[in-house]
């Protein structure tokens, strides 16, 4: 995966992250730009503990933090890295992939009529059979009563309203969004760098 992080895009390079929850009781590293802002909030920049090893021996990335674990070969032993920082910068995504996922983020993973989260589909405002397109500005995240009770008509035939209209997100709404949304495990030496910009208590 490091050889692709130097030789090709964007896109890439980010798909490379520990999604599995499982994966994330293994020591994965926290993987900042060079501007020390995480690479993604959602999915969390994440990489397994052997390839942030080895993007240190390879001298792309500089430790930060670690953890109280160690790794041993024949000949050394290293801690464990649990935040990482790039030496090189990577350029923010300037397009948000139109996903199922990615749609569902938008709509903070709740339906857009009745704002119920669980149990989520995605429904077209305009209903395919009278012209309506798949796009972001014409699919919603929707529950499975309220994706029922709309069916192919109309907002205004099956009196539902969307509680806010479609849009194409900007990478920079969806990386805050994602931050609402954090994986179930995060390790005490990541906060600095997921929430450097909140405002500190008193």
């Amino acid at each position: 995966m490091l050889d692709r992080v130097q030789t090709s895009g964007d896109q890439t390079f980010r798909s490379g992250f520990v999604r599995e929850p499982g994966a994330l009781k293994h020591f994965p590293a926290l993987v900042l730009n060079a501007d020390f802002r995480p690479l993604s909030y959602f999915p969390l920049s994440l990489w397994p503990w052997q390839e942030a090893i080895k993007a240190v021996f390879l001298d792309r990335v500089a430790i930060v933090a670690e953890y109280d674990h160690q790794v041993r070969s024949q000949r050394t032993a290293i801690r464990i890295p649990s935040v990482v920082v790039l030496k090189d910068y990577v350029r923010p995504q300037k397009r948000v992939a139109f996903t199922r996922f990615n749609l569902f983020l938008r709509d903070e993973f709740a339906c857009q009529y009745c704002g119920s989260k669980g149990d989520l589909t995605f429904d077209h405002v305009v209903p395919r059979a009278r012209g309506g397109v798949t796009s972001w500005d014409n699919v919603v995240a929707a529950c499975a009563p309220c994706n029922l009770r709309k069916g192919s008509r109309s907002l205004r035939a099956s009196g539902l309203h969307l509680r806010r209209p479609p849009r194409r997100p900007t990478p920079e709404e969806m990386q805050n969004a994602g931050r609402r949304f954090p994986p179930n495990h995060l390790h005490e030496s990541w906060m600095d760098f997921l929430y450097w910009d909140t405002e500190l208590d008193a």
